[in-house]
C-alpha cells in the first residue's frame, strides 16, 4: 500500500503527529509507504531549505518509506523548480485558506502562473480544490449540528473549484490531480475533461466511503473534514466513481491534531479542528465497506497500491512484480476486529473509527523483503524517496 495523502506535522507541531508515530501507525496498518504533505509542519516544505530540514528530522525515524510533496504557495514560484530538481514528488496547493497561516492560497492568477511553471518541467500540482468566494457567501459553521457545518462547506464550492482547476489545465498542459474528492458532483466533469485530453487525476478517502452525514452525532467533532463527509447518496456515487474508475485512487489524508483542538468540551464544529485520523485503518476501512458492494482485493490493491504508486511517480512500488521492491502486506479478509483506539499507533488517539467494526486484519508488513518490527526496541529501516527514484 502506498498512502500518497498524509499529514505528518512534524517538525514544528510533532504534538499532533511525527515520523516515528506516523511510519508506525502506517506499518501496523499495511501501508509500505507513505508521501508527506508540505503543509501543518513548520516550516512548511515551500522552499528546498524547508525540506532539507523536513528530510532531516525523518531520517532514522522511518518504519516506512516516505516521499514528500512541495508546496505551491503565493510568491515562491521561484522555489519550484528547486524543489523539484531537490526531490519532491509534486507541489500542493490550497484555493482557500488552509487552516494554517503559513501555508497561504492561491488566488486564480497566482494558480495559473504556478502551473505554468510546474508544465514546464513537465511536474504534477495536486489541489485543494473548495472555492474560498463560495465558502465565504456561505453560512458560518457554529455549534454542536453536524448539518450546520455541512451548509458552511457546500458542495457547489467543491464544485466551482474543480471546474475551474479542469480549465486551468486544459490553458496550460499542466498535469493536475484533486485531492479528497468528496462531492460526487464533480465525476461528470472529471471524466468530461479526460475525454478532452485534460491530465487529471482525482482521489478520494476512506471517510467519504464509509461515513455518511445523517449519521454523525452531535458534538462529534472528530468527523470534522473539509471538504465535509456528505449525505449516503452521495457517498453511494463515490462508490460507483471507483467502479467507473473516474476516481483513480483512494488515500487517508490522514490529518491529526491534538485532542484539546477537536473542542469536544463545547462540541462546536465552527471552532474545533478539522481532520480525520485514519492512517493505521485505510486498509481495513476501505475493504470494509468495498466487499458490501461486490468489490475484491484486486479492486482494492488498484486504488490503494497500484495507482498511489504512479500517481505520486514511485516506480519500485505499487505492486507485486520482479523489478519492484517487495513490499506487501498480510492481511486476513476474513477476520474482523473492533477499532480500540487505544491500540492505535496515532500519536493522539481520536478518530472516528473508534468502536466500529471493520473486516480485514494485517498480520505484518515487509518492507524491501524485511518483516517491519514496530515494537519499541525495533530500527526502523525506512528510506527517504525522491523523485525519480524508488
Amino acid at each position: 500500500m502506498v498512502d500518497a495523502h498524509v499529514h505528518v506535522n512534524d517538525p514544528g507541531r510533532t504534538e499532533w503527529e511525527g515520523f516515528t508515530s506516523a511510519t508506525t501507525a502506517a506499518a501496523a496498518g499495511g501501508v509500505t509507504t507513505i508521501v508527506d504533505m508540505p503543509l501543518n509542519s513548520i516550516p512548511p516544505t515551500c522552499d528546498v531549505a524547508a525540506l532539507e530540514l523536513k528530510r532531516k528530522t525523518a531520517e532514522g525515524r522511518a518504519f516506512v518509506d516516505i516521499g514528500f510533496w512541495g508546496g505551491a504557495i503565493p510568491g515562491n514560484v521561484g522555489d519550484l523548480r528547486p524543489l523539484y530538481d531537490a526531490g519532491v514528488l509534486g507541489f500542493k496547493c490550497f484555493l482557500l485558506h488552509s487552516g494554517v497561516d503559513e501555508f497561504p492560497h492561491l488566488d486564480p492568477d497566482q494558480l495559473e502562473e504556478a502551473m505554468r511553471e510546474i508544465r514546464s518541467f513537465d511536474g504534477l500540482m495536486i489541489v485543494h480544490a473548495e472555492d474560498t468566494h463560495a465558502i465565504d457567501r456561505a453560512v458560518t459553521a457554529h455549534g454542536e449540528t453536524y448539518d450546520g457545518f455541512l451548509q458552511s462547506r457546500p458542495r457547489g464550492a467543491e464544485n466551482l473549484a474543480v471546474a475551474q482547476v479542469i480549465e486551468l489545465a486544459r490553458w496550460t498542459g499542466c498535469r493536475v490531480h484533486i485531492l479528497h474528492v468528496s462531492s460526487s458532483d464533480v465525476l461528470p466533469m472529471l471524466a468530461s475533461a479526460r475525454r478532452d485530453g485534460v491530465p487529471i487525476t482525482a482521489e478520494t478517502c476512506p471517510h467519504y466511503l464509509t461515513f455518511s452525514a445523517e449519521e454523525i452525532p452531535d458534538g462529534a467533532t472528530q468527523y470534522k473534514c473539509c471538504p465535509p463527509i456528505r449525505e449516503a447518496v452521495n457517498r453511494e456515487l463515490l462508490w460507483e466513481g471507483l467502479r467507473d474508475g473516474v476516481i483513480d485512487m483512494v488515500v487517508t489524508d490522514h490529518s491529526p491534531s491534538t485532542i484539546d483542538l477537536k473542542c469536544f468540551d463545547t462540541g462546536d464544529f465552527g471552532v474545533a479542528r478539522g481532520g480525520i485520523s485514519s492512517l493505521q485503518l485505510g486498509l481495513s476501512a476501505v475493504w470494509t465497506e468495498a466487499r458490501r458492494r461486490d468489490f475484491t482485493l484486486v479492486d482494492v490493491a488498484r486504488w490503494m497500491c497500484r495507482a498511489p504508486a504512479r500517481h505520486a511517480g514511485l516506480r519500485r512500488k505499487g505492486q507485486i512484480e520482479i523489478g519492484y521492491d517487495a513490499d506487501f502486506a498480510v492481511f486476513a479478509p476474513d477476520d474482523a476486529f473492533v477499532v480500540d483506539v487505544a491500540r492505535l499507533h496515532h500519536k493522539n488517539a481520536i478518530t472516528p473509527y473508534a468502536d466500529r467494526p471493520l473486516a480485514g486484519v494485517v498480520r505484518s508488513t515487509w518492507l524491501r523483503g524485511r518483516r517491519i518490527d514496530i515494537t519499541e526496541q525495533a530500527e526502523p529501516f525506512g528510506k527517504l524517496l525522491t523523485r525519480g527514484g524508488a
